[in-house]
């Protein structure tokens, strides 16, 4: 509506393919039409890993009433992260897993995908070779239902994360609005 600032497209997320908690490999079209709140985080990190997914349960359990919502948890340790231990993690923190899936895949296409797609890290990092390096982000990307990434927000921070949580919203009821069902 007037006087609303609109959510800026930052980036357009690239093509896909990661292996979720369950064994099933996803892609962006599984995800398309809902919005998403997308991390990397690895299970072992007693940094500001565990910080990050209290405040992003916050966000789970405020949000997953919501039809057309979903959380993508990356790790950026697939090494130590297989399936079994995302799932094991996954249960630990008390995630309800059909709105907040963890992911796995190929080191390079993880570490791409958070540079490329989401911005989550500096894409210069790109040059530099794929096993010396570690992605320690503590920033959330929100896309979409169309894979557009429309803000970034550092997931320590209460604040941020409030304002995470209306956008969130705020992008489903633009979602909602615009799809081709006609009012009833």
């Amino acid at each position: 509506e007037f006087g609303k600032k609109s959510l800026p497209i930052l980036a357009t997320v690239m093509p896909y393919s990661f292996t979720r908690h369950d064994g099933r490999v996803i892609s962006e079209k599984d995800v398309a039409g809902r919005v998403h709140v997308v991390e990397f985080f690895f299970t072992t990190c007693k940094g500001i890993c565990p910080k990050m997914n209290r405040n992003m349960k916050d966000v789970h359990e405020r949000l997953k009433g919501e039809k057309g919502f979903l959380i993508l948890s990356h790790t950026v340790d697939p090494d130590t992260d297989s399936v079994a231990v995302l799932k094991r993690y996954a249960d630990s923190i008390g995630a309800t897993l059909d709105t907040w899936w963890f992911l796995t895949g190929t080191k390079e296409t993880l570490y791409k995908s958070a540079r490329q797609s989401y911005l989550l890290d500096n894409p210069e990092n790109n040059s530099t070779n794929v096993d010396d390096q570690f992605i320690h982000t503590q920033f959330f990307a929100v896309v979409d239902r169309e894979g557009r990434v429309r803000g970034i927000y550092a997931g320590l921070k209460k604040d941020e994360v409030e304002q995470l949580v209306s956008d969130v919203r705020t992008l489903l009821k633009e979602g909602a609005r615009s799809s081709t069902t006609p009012a009833s």
